[in-house]
């Protein structure tokens, strides 16, 4: 299941503006990241032990931003 994207970006003037305009949309959009998820099979554990340990991870940061404030 390949997801379709479309980005745009306007280009006026300033070429390395739009361009970094577009590798921050990219980057948002997470086509990086899919597309290097389709270049190789990942069994469903290992994805489960990925999303496990990010969220891990998520929650630490978030323990430790909140004793801050």
């Amino acid at each position: 299941m390949t997801r379709k994207y479309n980005v745009e970006v306007r280009v006026s003037g300033n070429v390395e503006r739009s361009l970094r305009q577009l590798k921050k949309r990219i980057e948002r959009e997470g086509v990086v990241r899919d597309m290097k998820r389709q270049v190789y099979f990942e069994p469903p554990t290992q994805k489960r032990r990925k999303r496990l340990m990010r969220a891990i991870k998520n929650n630490y940061i978030r323990s430790h931003l909140i004793d801050k404030l």
